[in-house]
């Protein structure tokens, strides 16, 4: 099936798995937006430049969290959730993958998904074998966004790289879990048996092969993303912890988190 250029296959997951094209909506998005590319190079730390940092910015305010490495982990991992999901999407239904070199991508920092990512066009990425491998998916999200993320992430917030592999492979986990489960129900067990081939063969490249553990589509990673340290948070469902660590008293948090970050 080829990639059409609305990847109006996309559209019944839901909106994490969709991409805006101009195609796709009859429209450009609103303003001048950062790509992808940009995002991950900026070094300036003023929110008014730097596309990323105003993210991690307005995270940290609306979760109430003073920590900035928190507000940057969810960050990473929301965003790691949208890559994960439209590759993932995208191999799984047509068995091909759109170029999706970060200096394609918009991204609207300010919105939620569908809306934060634009694809300025729509081409078979440059490997495009047939159909789309594990490999191809790494190249285009692990090498091609989430190492540069977490380098920005780690230079400018100090997070862990642990952690940061840990979002990656529980993202993937997840993306691929709420797409075998709309596979199966709308009778599409080729899509189904595509979506778990091609993420268990993820979770063997050598950047996620320790970062949980998947038993058909559960994950249990074995790192914790701290959002547990969010006034009010807990553990997420795939966490390495039972139930969220005691947390130090007083003004300052501390510098604990999860186990392998």
């Amino acid at each position: 099936m080829d990639l059409d250029p609305r990847l109006a296959a996309l559209r019944p997951l839901g909106g994490f798995f969709v991409l805006r094209t101009t195609a796709n909506t009859g429209a450009a998005p609103a303003g001048p937006l950062p790509a992808l590319a940009q995002a991950y190079a900026d070094t300036a730390s003023d929110p008014r430049l730097n596309a990323l940092a105003a993210r991690v910015g307005a995270v940290a305010h609306r979760l109430r969290t003073p920590e900035p490495r928190v507000s940057a982990s969810i960050v990473h991992q929301g965003l790691a959730a949208r890559l994960w999901s439209a590759a993932l999407g995208c191999a799984a239904l047509y068995g091909r993958l759109p170029d999706l070199d970060p200096a394609l991508l918009l991204w609207d920092f300010a919105a939620t998904a569908p809306d934060d990512l634009w694809l300025t066009e729509v081409r078979p990425h440059p490997r495009d074998p047939y159909p789309t491998d594990a490999g191809t998916l790494a190249d285009a999200v692990l090498h091609g966004h989430l190492e540069p993320l977490a380098k920005a992430l780690r230079t400018r917030y100090g997070v862990a790289t642990g952690l940061l592999w840990g979002n990656a492979g529980s993202a993937l986990a997840g993306a691929a879990r709420l797409l075998d489960r709309w596979a199966r129900v709308n009778g599409r067990t080729d899509v189904a048996d595509r979506t778990l081939t091609l993420t268990a063969a993820l979770l063997t490249h050598p950047l996620l092969s320790t970062t949980g553990t998947l038993t058909g589509t559960g994950f249990r990673r074995r790192s914790c993303c701290l959002y547990y340290r969010v006034p009010g948070g807990g553990v997420c469902g795939d966490c390495c912890f039972p139930r969220p660590p005691a947390l130090p008293r007083g003004p300052h948090l501390g510098d604990h988190g999860g186990p392998a970050m």
